[in-house]
């Protein structure tokens, strides 16, 4: 990432951090965790990504700036995260290659325009596994990767098989990016059965595991 982009990347996320966008800590530590998912995906992917759930662009923001050659869908339903990220785009001068979408995961995942079109999901302390991995489904083309952020201390998994293979995803696998940063992959091997995501609210309320 260029010295410039990162110096206004991290102004910007400091006055997200303001308005209680970004969780407390340093601000260099939350880009550092973003850049993790970076690490496990390796190098850029081929076509657009999406960063669900967005929030002030972790990681998102941060990834885009890292791939400059990266197409991003930035999808969020709060009104306060989609503002910031619509004007810190402008700021970063990236309108051309990042959208913002202001709706909820399980609408615009039957959308003819996002369905089955990212090549990568993004998330980051979003939902439970179940919610995201349902949400997340239905964005990915058949081939996709859904990457998500772990606990400092994963634990038990938290990714059912059974109901991953639901979703037509492949088994999730841990990957670590250092000692403290680990993100769990899963691949998309089959389209979304057209029903998933269930209607608003639905995967959180009677989660598929």
């Amino acid at each position: 990432m260029a010295g410039d982009v990162y110096g206004r990347l991290m102004v910007l996320l400091a006055e997200a951090q303001k308005i209680g966008l970004v969780g407390p800590g340093p601000v260099r530590t939350h880009v550092e965790h973003a850049l993790g998912f970076a690490s496990v995906l390796g190098r850029c992917p081929e076509g657009p990504l999406l960063d669900l759930g967005s929030g002030a662009g972790l990681p998102g923001l941060v990834l885009a700036s890292e791939w400059p050659d990266s197409r991003w869908v930035l999808l969020d339903s709060r009104a306060r995260s989609t503002k910031f990220l619509t004007g810190a785009v402008e700021r970063l001068g990236m309108q051309h290659r990042v959208t913002i979408v202001a709706a909820r995961a399980e609408v615009v995942a039957h959308d003819p325009t996002y369905r089955g079109a990212m090549r990568v999901v993004t998330a980051r302390s979003v939902a439970p596994p179940a919610v995201v991995a349902e949400c997340a489904a239905g964005f990915l083309v058949e081939g996709g990767t859904l990457a998500v952020s772990e606990p400092p201390d994963p634990g038990l998994p938290r990714w059912d098989t059974s109901g991953l293979a639901r979703l037509g995803m492949g088994p999730a696998r841990l990957v670590s990016a250092s000692q403290e940063l680990h993100f769990s992959v899963v691949d998309q091997r089959s389209p979304c059965p057209e029903r998933y995501p269930r209607p608003t609210g639905v995967p959180a309320r009677r989660p598929l595991f």
